[in-house]
């Protein structure tokens, strides 16, 4: 190795680590900031310290749900090439931060998915370690499963959070373990849902497009279809997920602006959020039309031109999940900061709390933060390092997003939204070893027979020029044939050899990688059970110190 290649290594190394430590720096400045900030908040009350130790929890969770959680809102805009990496960490800090604020519940219940009992608590101290606890446990374990590349449940990380605190603090009876057993449940049902819709949708946009002769009469007849479904499903998708919040203002203003007046529901109801989804769509169709139509007259007949027309369908997937994600799942991850916050200003415990601004601005910048700061290594992971995307894969799987997390809803599943999407990404991926099987069988089954064939020549010649060698006179004509067979044997040899390394690589196509999918499953059996040790320990550290 030169002298050069050294100092350029060091120099790369040096660089780097410079970035580690600004990350590092940046974090702990937002993380010094909260727990500041949560100090001068009621000073003197009751269990005041342990609201700012919450807070500093509360903030350290939302910067690793940043770093984990959102990649897979963007991942696969990021791994199709619809979205440059800078320009999918912005569309998400933006949507991520909006939903939470504009949209995030006003009210979250203390105790994520009622999965322990409140009134088993001894204390009111008791709960708000097991809380403290949860937060801590919740963040570490999303930490961890960052570091080794594994996208998991912010929602499975803190409902095992608060499982293991409350078993610390009252035993195991104050589980619900009905709820847990459908939370265990989701581990199956969220990706494979995923992974079916996102396959169905992929596999019914090759048949009515990739597949076609006359790709370009396809693509302005479908895409139109295609993107008016996708705003179909992202509205209805919004309204029932992401406006609960301002759903009573939405109402006041169509009835103000209406002829006719609307029935006003506390929240959205699923006639209401399909007649939204089902305007947004005609009105998108109208829009998508012309403009694919025209578009359609740059473009070849083409699958990378196919897939082209899915790119700007992509980036408007990507900010609607992401606004979705913030206003729906935020409030639920800082719930049990919220809880701490309520215990320690009402000296109780309340089975729903009202969210202060502040909290939820915690949530909000510090998902925003993580995102920006550790969010790459995952978005790599979950857009380009278990399978292969384009536009067309990418939007199959956004469609499995949106269009799953509609059904769980309506039937009660808990579902994860990571695991849709992982799912998705997986199905994608098996259907196409699975077509690529099926079209290649026949390409196989030739190969497998010119082989034969091949072998049978070689034997053959060889046979021919045992019985010329095994003549003791031999003619001039028979001398050149024994040295024209030397030849051909070794070509055929030669042959033999390519087709059989051809064939075992046409054999072994895959198009998601194992050690991805060992990686993943591990990872989200583990989670639950894995944050729920974390709380014990913490609540008894905590316990420990305060006794």
């Amino acid at each position: 190795m030169d002298i050069h290649t050294v100092k350029k290594m060091e120099k790369k190394a040096v660089k780097s680590s410079q970035a580690d430590f600004l990350r590092l720096g940046i974090a702990f400045a937002f993380l010094a900031m909260v727990l500041w900030y949560a100090f001068a908040i009621d000073e003197g009350a009751p269990n005041h310290a342990f609201l700012a130790i919450a807070a500093l929890f509360g903030a350290y969770m939302a910067l690793n749900i940043g770093a984990n959680d959102v990649a897979n809102n963007v991942g696969p805009a990021v791994g199709s090439k619809a979205l440059t990496m800078g320009g999918a960490i912005i569309i998400a800090v933006i949507f991520e931060a909006s939903g939470a604020i504009i949209a995030g519940g006003e009210v979250v219940s203390t105790i994520k998915k009622g999965i322990i009992d409140p009134a088993q608590f001894a204390s009111t101290q008791e709960f708000i370690w097991a809380m403290t606890g949860a937060l801590l446990a919740g963040g570490l374990w999303l930490n961890i499963a960052t570091k080794v590349g594994a996208p998991v449940s912010t929602t499975h990380s803190i409902v095992g959070g608060v499982m293991g605190g409350g078993i610390a603090a009252a035993g195991f009876s104050i589980v619900s373990w009905g709820t847990m057993g459908k939370i265990a449940a989701s581990w199956i049902i969220s990706p494979v849902l995923g992974a079916v819709i996102a396959a169905l949708f992929l596999y019914t946009i090759k048949k009515s497009i990739l597949y076609k002769e006359d790709r370009l009469a396809a693509m302005r007849k479908m895409v139109p279809i295609y993107v008016s479904i996708m705003a179909f499903a992202f509205a209805t998708y919004l309204t029932l997920k992401g406006l609960k919040k301002v759903w009573p203002s939405i109402m006041d203003t169509a009835n103000a602006i209406l002829p006719f007046a609307l029935e006003v529901t506390k929240k959205p109801t699923l006639m209401q959020g399909l007649t939204i989804g089902l305007i947004v769509a005609v009105i998108t169709y109208i829009v998508v039309k012309p403009a694919v139509a025209k578009a359609s007259m740059k473009l070849e007949n083409t699958v990378k031109d196919a897939n082209a027309l899915f790119t700007i369908p992509l980036i408007f997937a990507a900010a609607m999940l992401s606004f979705a994600h913030g206003a729906n799942d935020v409030a639920n991850a800082i719930g049990p900061l919220a809880a701490v916050a309520d215990a320690v200003q009402s000296s109780g415990i309340s089975p729903k709390a009202a969210i202060p601004m502040w909290v939820m601005l915690v949530g909000a910048i510090g998902i925003s933060l993580g995102l920006a700061l550790y969010g790459p290594k995952l978005i790599k992971t979950v857009g380009s390092e278990i399978t292969e995307l384009n536009q067309i894969r990418a939007y199959s799987i956004a469609m499995a997003a949106a269009i799953t997390v509609i059904i769980a809803s309506q039937l009660g599943l808990p579902v994860s939204s990571t695991h849709i999407a992982i799912g998705g990404i997986f199905g994608v991926g098996f259907l196409r070893e699975y077509l690529s099987t099926t079209t290649a069988q026949q390409r196989i089954e030739a190969e497998e027979r010119q082989l034969e064939g091949d072998k049978q020549l070689k034997k053959t010649l060889k046979s021919e020029m045992k019985e010329l060698k095994a003549k003791e006179v031999k003619t001039e004509e028979e001398s050149a044939r024994i040295s024209e067979l030397k030849i051909l044997i070794e070509e055929e040899a030669e042959k033999i050899v390519a087709e059989k390394k051809h064939l075992k690589r046409a054999k072994k196509v895959k198009h998601v990688k194992r050690s991805a999918i060992m990686k993943i499953v591990a990872a989200w059996v583990i989670t639950v059970p894995a944050a729920a040790l974390l709380s014990a320990a913490i609540f008894f550290i905590i316990q420990g110190i305060m006794s």
